[in-house]
Formats: structure tokens, sequence, C-alpha cells
């Protein structure tokens, strides 16, 4: 049988000695530090890294929390990409045609295969190198006015860093839309056919058929790997500081460099995307609860 999602959940004797053990882990750590490293913990950094007073006298985000906030952005817009080439591509791997299966297969088999720094870098330095200024978004960039300007900093980032941010956004979409097209495939594949032969003997065409019948079954089957796919994506879009995009990992290394203090500064960092990623999941968790309810899964 399996849990009730719905029941209390009730505070054991296992979660204490859980909770404990990490407790003592985390004070062995703290010591090891402190007193093996002889490291000297500082913490009056942080609120100036995290914020600053602007010309106006109000509060405003400093570097670090910039580059949580452009984390998030950069996350949104690659996962949006991601979920509508995944799509795509997976719904050509269920069709009947030999080219649209052949080319899907093609795709997931090449970036699943190469690591994710790998194809960064490949996309980076000879595809993206290419690609934005043939289509002119770094002069498109210097072009904007100050409220063009304004918008496309909340939006996406600074524009004077558009194409690098465009950049890192595409890679990290197209990587994450492979393992996204095999989620579509399975929770298309798992419809049980006995419901499309159905909606053909009502007389439905085969596009009704898939977007009445096929598509929000499948949608609500592949909820749960999506939601943990985006969470993944998250925690991946770290590597696109390696081609100077000022995300979250970026800032916190620049600080640790300037200010010496390591620790600290990876511990917040960690603190952060630990916050990010949970609440995401507490999200996704609550989103899918409702979708089981409307579904009538009780």
């Amino acid at each position: 049988m399996y849990p009730d999602p719905d029941r209390k959940r009730r505070f054991g004797l296992l979660d204490a000695l859980i909770l404990g053990a990490l407790f003592v882990f985390v004070a062995f750590i703290w010591h090891r530090v402190s007193d093996v490293l002889v490291y000297k913990w500082d913490w009056g950094f942080l609120p100036r890294v995290l914020v600053r007073q602007g010309e106006n006298g109000w509060w405003e985000p400093n570097i670090l929390l910039e580059g949580f906030l452009t984390t998030i952005r950069l996350s949104i817009w690659a996962m949006l990409v991601a979920s509508l080439l995944g799509t795509v591509l997976g719904v050509l791997s269920t069709r009947t045609r030999l080219l649209p299966r052949l080319t899907t297969l093609a795709y997931v088999g090449v970036i699943r295969n190469v690591p994710p720094l790998v194809f960064l870098f490949v996309f980076y330095f000879f595809v993206s190198s290419q690609l934005m200024p043939m289509i002119g978004v770094d002069s498109w960039a210097r072009g904007l006015g100050p409220d063009g300007r304004a918008v496309v900093a909340v939006l996406i980032g600074p524009p004077e860093l558009l194409e690098n941010l465009l950049a890192g956004m595409l890679s990290l979409a197209m990587f994450e839309a492979a393992y996204i097209a095999v989620i579509v495939r399975a929770g298309i594949q798992s419809v049980a056919p006995t419901q499309i032969e159905a909606a053909q003997s009502l007389g439905l065409k085969p596009l009704q058929v898939f977007r009445l019948v096929t598509f929000p079954q499948a949608l609500r089957a592949v909820t749960p790997p999506l939601a943990n796919q985006f969470i993944m994506l998250v925690k991946d879009s770290s590597i696109v500081s390696l081609i100077s995009v000022q995300e979250l990992t970026f800032a916190g290394t620049e600080i640790a460099n300037s200010t010496q203090r390591r620790f600290e500064t990876y511990i917040v960092v960690a603190a952060l995307y630990f916050v990010l990623c949970f609440a995401l999941s507490r999200l996704f968790a609550r989103l899918e609860r409702r979708a089981r309810l409307r579904g009538g899964e009780r």
C-alpha cells in the first residue's frame, strides 16, 4: 500500500536521530575549520554584498543578490525555451514517420552523451560567437534607450552582457530539452491505446485526439519529472559562470576572491540555491497535489 499523501506527518524517533546526526556532523566540520585550519569566521561582509544604498537613497541589490536574481531569470527563460523545444521533440519522437523520429533520436543521443560543460564551451565558442554578431544582438543592446535598457535589465539582465546571457540561456535550454523530450515521449506513450481508439471511433481527427485526449493525460503524467528537471536546471545554471555570465556562482566566486572569506561566501551561495530549489519543490508539490485532486485521485 502507498502512504496517504494527505495524512499529517509526525515527527518520530528516526527523524530526531537523523537531525541529531546532522547537527553532530555540522559541529564537527565547524570544529575542523575553526581549530584545525585556524580559520577565523567573519560574517561582517555579508550585508554589504547583498544590498547597497543607491543614489536615490533606496536600498537596492548588490553583487550577490544581483547574481541570485540573474540565476532566477536565466532559469525561467531557459526552462521556457527547453519546455517548448523538448515538447516538440517529444511529440516528433512518437510519430510513425521515420524522419521525425530519427531527428529526435539524433538530437537526444548527441546531447545526452556529451558532458554539459563541454557542450557549453562548444556552443559558446563555435556557435554563439558566430550567431550573436550575425543577428546583431550587441549592436541592438547598445542602441537601446534608458527605458529599453531598464526593461531588458529586469527581464533578462544587464544589456552590456546580453550576448553572454543569451548564449548561456540557449545552451542550458538546448541541453535540458533533450531530457524533456524523453519525458514527454514517455508521457505520451503512457496513454492507453484504448482511449485513443475510443476517441477515433467518435469521429475525432488525429489533431483533435492529440489535443483533447492524449496531451492532457500525458501532461498530468509528466508534471512530476518536469518539475524535477526544472530544479535540476536551476542547479545546472551554475556552469554558465564559466562564460562570464554574472549569476550566483560567478558573483560568489568574485566575492570569495576579493574578500578572502571563502567558507562564508560559499555557505551563503549554497543556502541561496537551497532556498530557491526548496521553494520550487514545494510549489511543484502543491501544483501536483491540486492536479491530482482535480483528476479525481484521492
